[in-house]
């Protein structure tokens, strides 16, 4: 698990946000041929496009995974380039990584907001952890 320093979980992160484009689209493009969208009449309008909750949900998790893990990212490859990938490190990350599958999941299921919100707040608290824990093997 800590033969690849934080490489590993950086991966697993990418490789997960690829799970939610082939879901978003998997759900996505049936839910718009069921409503008959028109893409030619939204392009021109750049009127909103309103999908049933259970599909939206799935695009909004898509785009999450492009805000907060890119800090993830930059945090990961830093520590892995400054040399300070210990067990440690790479526990946050893949605590992170496990995070954010979780939820991932809640959101794009359920949604339930205060089961997500925790969730969240647990894995950013986790990237606080793995910030701190780098900054310190870096600077000290």
């Amino acid at each position: 698990m800590f033969a690849h320093g934080m490489i590993a979980p950086v991966l697993a992160l990418v490789a997960w946000s690829f799970v939610l484009w082939f879901w978003m689209y998997a759900t996505r493009i049936p839910a718009m041929q069921r409503a008959q969208v028109d893409v030619a009449e939204l392009s021109r309008t750049g009127a909103p496009l309103v999908l049933p909750p259970e599909v939206a949900r799935v695009a909004d998790n898509y785009n999450h995974l492009h805000e907060q893990p890119t800090t993830f990212y930059a945090t990961a490859l830093a520590a892995q380039l400054a040399g300070a990938a210990d067990e440690i490190g790479v526990g946050l990350a893949w605590a992170y990584v496990g995070l954010r599958v979780v939820h991932s999941l809640v959101q794009a299921t359920k949604n339930v907001i205060l089961l997500r919100f925790a969730v969240f707040a647990i894995g950013s608290f986790v990237l606080l952890g793995l910030l701190a824990h780098t900054a310190w093997l870096v600077f000290a």
